[in-house]
């Protein structure tokens, strides 16, 4: 896939557990538990069987390389935490209904379906309850394709769109 600017990175956090490997940096929880005694955790979550974690010194690395760290999280608790860390942060909320969630994930031949299904749940139940979010970019991807996404994401990083409270409600209803 070609990107639209080749500083844009994928942040791999840290993962401890089941499941899939690749997009990950692989640890255990030990490690984890003593990067987040030590402050150098930003969120963690669990999901999935396994354990996740953002931390300070993967997207410290990312920026001193002149990236941009793009995270994907599924918990608005984890976008508020990234606040923390001295970035301009872009917030982006991706949006689907459940079926198509569904069709994506058989078509990917994903072999957890009813799990990822259990966290679109989860997710829509954690934008409910978090109404007055704001999100720099809301996109339907049900709707548009993944290069109007990415044009539409790069166009708000561009112009530092500011982030705003908007009607999730009626979106994920």
């Amino acid at each position: 896939m070609a990107l639209l600017q080749p500083q844009y990175v994928l942040f791999e956090r840290l993962k401890a557990g089941p499941g899939r490997t690749a997009g990950y940096r692989l640890t255990d929880v030990e490690h984890i538990d003593q990067l987040d005694r030590s402050g150098e955790v930003l969120y963690r979550n669990a999901r999935y069987g396994a354990e996740y974690a953002i931390d300070r010194g993967g997207l410290s690395a990312l920026v001193a390389a002149g990236q941009i760290p793009v995270l994907h999280m599924g918990q608005v608790a984890g976008a508020r935490a990234l606040e923390a860390f001295p970035l301009r942060w872009v917030k982006v909320l991706l949006w689907c209904p459940t079926e198509t969630t569904a069709a994506r994930s058989s078509g990917r031949g994903d072999k957890d379906v009813d799990a990822r299904l259990r966290a679109w749940r989860e997710t829509r139940q954690d934008l409910l309850e978090n109404l007055d979010t704001p999100w720099s970019v809301v996109l339907e991807t049900d709707r548009i394709s993944p290069s109007e996404a990415a044009l539409t994401i790069n166009k708000a990083v561009s112009n530092e769109t500011e982030a705003k409270v908007h009607d999730i409600g009626r979106l994920v209803s």
